[in-house]
């Protein structure tokens, strides 16, 4: 073979191997799909566990406010039974944030703590929290009971679905119990 011959025969196929660098265009469509799809699966997951962030702060202030209305009892002999006496329970916290508000109503046996959510905020659920004065029977000792109840649905763009409006019921010996059927014990 001719040198000339075998110098374009050389340069002919490094030529081809350079071409054939890169990605065509149908393995980035492929790749592009597959993230698609993963972040399908992911994105809806990761907004719940944002939304569970977000009532974890419910859930610690209306816990907070339950103890602080039993302290508040042991001291004064009365619940801070509206929203002008939350001061008095000495939390330092806000009446409201940026996805609920706090409130409480009660009388002087019973007090219910409730965080509502904020119209326009995501859907989070809403809580309840009661603080009661139960008395046994055999021994006619009074002591403060406390309750923590979560709605059982979402409340969503502004809907009636979990609203705290509710107050709690109570039992014969003045223990609190959650309000309805909608609404969950957390705790007791």
């Amino acid at each position: 073979m001719k040198t000339e011959l075998k110098a374009k025969f050389i340069q002919h196929i490094l030529a081809k191997k350079k071409g054939d660098e890169g990605f065509t265009l149908i393995e980035l469509l492929v790749v592009i799909i597959i993230i698609g799809i993963l972040s399908a699966i992911a994105l809806p997951s990761f907004l719940n566990q944002a939304n569970k962030a977000k009532q974890s702060e419910a859930k610690t202030y209306v816990g907070s406010m339950n103890r602080a209305q039993q302290a508040y009892y042991l001291e004064q002999n009365t619940f801070a039974t509206s929203a002008a006496s939350f001061g008095n329970l000495g939390l330092g916290i806000a009446t409201q944030t940026s996805n609920y508000k706090y409130n409480i109503t009660g009388n002087a046996s019973q007090v219910t703590n409730q965080a509502q959510t904020v119209i326009g905020s995501a859907p989070l659920k809403t809580y309840l929290g009661g603080v009661g004065v139960a008395t046994q029977a055999a021994t006619s000792e009074a002591t403060t009971i406390a309750i923590l109840c979560e709605a059982a649905q979402a409340r969503v763009n502004g809907g009636a679905d979990g609203t705290a409006s509710a107050d709690f019921t109570t039992s014969g010996n003045g223990s609190p119990s959650c309000p309805t059927t909608t609404y969950v014990s957390l705790s007791k």
